[in-house]
């Protein structure tokens, strides 16, 4: 692989930098409005990373990923990641995040693990995006990937990622068990929460039209 000095790196990671930062704030604030208005936000929290040099050259090396080719070919440099508080919000912001594309950001492609669960266990909901953002350099469009989970998804996530990231040996199969088995306990619980608030929203709907 090319190596690349750090200046080189740093102006390579700087419109990825700008993206994530621009669409978390951007998202943020559409939460905001969301509560101003006295609506329920769909947006809990917003969190945005980019990944780093290293681990750039990890997953390169193993997807095969030539250094020419990266800022093609790996979708997540960038990262924004949406914290919906119920399970039925998900799809709410995914349709907020399509409404915004044609105004600042092209949809690329979408990935359901919410619907359709990784073998790990894992849910969530990935989609990428293609962002324009304005550089030192000029105009620059790069891919971001923005996830989408409920905190208890959120939760596991990280948990799980914590010990393969402990663990330098395949995971034995019956942790592999375990963690699907929490996996799915997670995810009941979020139903039954997300039927709890759907009860409580239509029992207020139907005092509003008694009251009228």
């Amino acid at each position: 692989m090319k190596n690349y000095s750090k200046a080189e790196w740093d102006e390579f990671l700087i419109p990825y930098v700008h993206a994530a930062t621009e669409i978390a704030y951007k998202f943020r604030l559409l939460a905001k409005s969301f509560i101003t208005l006295g609506m329920n936000s769909p947006i809990e929290r917003v969190e945005y990373r980019v990944k780093r040099v290293q681990s750039i050259f990890m997953k390169a090396e193993r997807k095969n990923i030539q250094i020419e080719n990266i800022s093609k070919e790996m979708q997540d440099i960038a990262g924004v990641r949406i914290i919906c508080r119920f399970v039925d919000d998900v799809d709410k912001v995914v349709e907020l995040i399509k409404a915004r594309c044609g105004l600042d950001m092209e949809w690329v492609e979408e990935r359901d693990y919410v619907k359709n669960m990784k073998k790990s266990g894992y849910r969530g909901y990935h989609c990428i995006v293609k962002y324009k953002v304005m550089t030192p350099c000029g105009v620059r469009e790069v891919l971001c990937e923005i996830q989408l989970r409920t905190p208890a998804m959120d939760q596991w996530a990280k948990a799980e990622h914590s010990l393969r990231y402990k663990y330098s040996h395949e995971i034995p199969e019956n942790i592999l068990i375990e963690l699907i088995k929490s996996a799915d306990a997670a995810f009941a619980q979020d139903e039954k929460m997300n039927k709890i608030r759907n009860e409580i929203l239509l029992a207020e709907d139907l005092k509003k039209c008694n009251e009228n």
